[in-house]
């Protein structure tokens, strides 16, 4: 066997796990559609909205906060020293809906702090309702969601939800891009083991790894109130750029627990407009999602290029140049699993199937990216982003 056939025979293993968990999360992880709705409304609810330059997108997130069918939920909106017209939109807000919202200025962020978890965290302390719901303010969602929410935590003894939101496209590095990071989200991660220990993992090791299986969406993070107090809330990542991560594991490592959701038909987002807006965003928190393991951030991207690049090569390859009849064989079948992937992630999540055959070109995107974040990590560059100069830590 070739060096060659060795590197393809090693990214079909691990497409055939992506294969199993992509699988067993279509049938396991539900949406938060599915769920029914509160009954009663027993429970309070505080909607969080942290804002800051948002004029382009608050009227939508406020509308839809605003029209949710569970009566007992107050919208909390932190302006976080908006420049551009948020402010305006806000009061404008607050005079139409005195009893339902309220809307308060944010204060300079203290040494030590980013910008986000501050805003929330100044948000959570205005607030005295039963549950806590964080959401950004490029979100929008459909009026039973807050009610499904609550159904949710009556239903099941938790103490944290996630949702990951269903994410419209509309450009074309937006549809080549950013479904690689549900791909990967659902392509490695059983989700029902953010909820319960896998059952081939003896509880020894489980009670020490068990954040490992920590994830969360930092576009919808709903709590008890009291979890959050208990995990010391926002003011526990204060200086975290993939701040919905670390307070997942601050609620799993703290005894409670959690459960995801995806949002298909319920919660929505779109988080970029543009590829430089997305390279940017992307570029802050690439390497923070790998909890700076820079071993591990580098054996992941040998193994994107050798399951999702080179087999493309290799096919090109064939075509003018002398390549292994088992080469070629290896590469089509990889090339023809990872469509298959991609059209059933296109199905479930309601994106255009005709972007699955761009995998590959998203792929090369999250290479280049990696390179620059690697390169920002080695040389102690500073990324701007918000208000925020990020220095990833040594």
């Amino acid at each position: 066997m070739s060096i060659l056939e060795g590197a393809l025979l090693t990214g079909l293993f691990f497409l055939l796990f992506i294969t199993l968990v992509l699988l067993r999360n279509r049938f396991q992880f539900k949406g938060i559609a599915d769920m029914n709705r509160a009954t009663d409304t027993e429970l309070s609810v505080a909607v969080c909205i942290p804002a800051r330059n948002e004029e382009a997108v608050i009227r939508s997130c406020l509308d839809h906060a605003l029209s949710q069918t569970y009566r007992n939920t107050k919208v909390y909106v932190l302006d976080d020293r908006s420049t551009d017209g948020t402010p305006q939109i806000l009061k404008q807000y607050q005079e139409l809906y005195p009893d339902k919202i309220i809307v308060k200025r944010g204060t300079e962020r203290p040494e030590g702090w980013l910008g986000k978890p501050y805003a929330c965290h100044q948000l959570s302390k205005l607030v005295s309702e039963d549950l806590l719901i964080f959401i950004d303010a490029d979100t929008w969602m459909q009026p039973d969601v807050v009610s499904k929410t609550v159904g949710a935590f009556n239903s099941s003894n938790i103490d944290f939800i996630t949702i990951w939101p269903e994410q419209r496209l509309e450009t074309f590095w937006e549809k080549a891009v950013v479904p690689l990071v549900y791909y990967a989200l659902l392509g490695l991660l059983p989700a029902v083991y953010t909820e319960r220990k896998p059952r081939w993992m003896p509880a020894f090791f489980h009670n020490k790894f068990r954040s490992m299986f920590a994830a969360a969406c930092g576009q919808f993070m709903a709590f008890r109130t009291e979890t959050y107090r208990q995990v010391e809330g926002h003011e526990a990542v204060k200086q975290q750029i993939v701040e919905d991560v670390m307070l997942a594991r601050e609620v799993i490592d703290h005894g409670f627990r959690m459960r995801m959701f995806h949002g298909r038909d319920a919660f929505f987002c779109r988080m970029y407009k543009s590829e430089r807006e997305m390279f940017e965003g992307f570029r802050k928190n690439f390497l923070a999602g790998f909890d700076y393991n820079i071993p591990l951030f580098v054996v992941m991207g040998v193994m994107h290029f050798i399951s999702f690049l080179l087999p493309l090569l290799v096919l090109l390859a064939a075509v003018f140049l002398p390549v292994s009849a088992a080469a070629v064989t290896l590469a089509a079948l990889m090339a023809g699993l990872v469509t298959l992937h991609r059209l059933l992630l296109a199905g479930w999540m309601n994106w255009d199937a005709s972007f699955a055959l761009l995998h590959p070109v998203g792929v090369g995107w999250f290479q280049k990216l990696g390179v620059i974040t690697l390169t920002d990590y080695l040389t102690g560059r500073s990324i701007s982003w918000k208000g925020d100069d990020i220095v990833h830590p040594k």
